[in-house]
């Protein structure tokens, strides 16, 4: 069994998951259910639990200031939170596992599994406690890309594309490095869609500072800066003339 402790201020929220948790995730158990950041912050230096589900905006210390607490973080944590879309992003962004409120069963089945693949990066958290204290004005130099062994922080400008495999994406660096992702390409797509990228095709997602030339003919396609042909949909070219307007 996993051994796991709620926090969050809202009690029917803390029963609510713990409920969710037994029907939805048997291998999981609730060793506590703390309404207080101080208490949820005694609870985990105690029990040592295998994962922390946390909600974040929780009075005297939120959910970043327990965690700063801590002498390390040796287990998986799972965001709760009732953020707004925006902030979702910055989950997103850094890789984090969460949960909106209301908490699908599904949703909370899915998290719990991704979540014991990886512990968190400290720089994660760092990342997302900025972009979330910056609004919209923050925009992050760099994405976080979870793989087996952990998480690697790329500077996104160094990002040439990404390339849909199903429900995983991969991402191709300019130095040549190439990184699979679980996520699917729609979700890398809200992520990057304001970072200079443009979905040019079903499979596609270009950086459009690495474009390095268009090319007409039975198949439009991209060449990019290192080379690789890139495919464009008919639907994707308007796009890419409201960007650049040079076609």
């Amino acid at each position: 069994m996993l051994k796991a402790i709620i926090i969050d201020d809202e009690p029917d929220c803390v029963k609510l998951l713990s409920l969710q948790l037994k029907i939805y995730c048997p291998q999981v158990q609730v060793i506590a259910e703390c309404t207080a950041s101080t208490d949820g912050l005694l609870k985990i230096n105690e029990l040592q639990p295998d994962i922390v589900f946390l909600d974040i905006e929780i009075p005297v210390m939120n959910g970043f200031q327990l965690l700063e607490r801590l002498d390390s973080i040796n287990f998986s944590l799972v965001f709760v939170t009732a953020y707004d879309q925006f902030a979702v992003k910055a989950f997103r962004f850094n890789a984090l596992d969460y949960l909106l409120k209301p908490i699908d069963g599904k949703h909370l089945k899915d998290a719990v599994q991704k979540a014991l693949q990886q512990k968190p990066d400290p720089r994660q958290l760092q990342a997302m406690k900025q972009q979330l204290h910056g609004g919209e004005k923050y925009q992050p130099d760099k994405i976080a890309l979870p793989y087996q062994n952990g998480v690697t922080f790329t500077e996104i400008k160094k990002v040439l594309y990404c390339e849909s495999d199903n429900n995983y994406t991969h991402f191709y660096l300019e130095d040549g490095q190439k990184y699979v992702v679980a996520k699917t390409l729609g979700d890398i797509q809200e992520i990057l869609e304001e970072r200079n990228f443009l979905r040019v095709h079903r499979q596609y997602l270009v950086n459009l500072d690495h474009i390095k030339k268009y090319v007409r003919g039975e198949g439009n396609y991209l060449i990019m800066s290192n080379e690789d042909s890139i495919p464009v949909a008919r639907n994707k070219k308007e796009k890419l003339i409201e960007r650049f307007g040079w076609l």
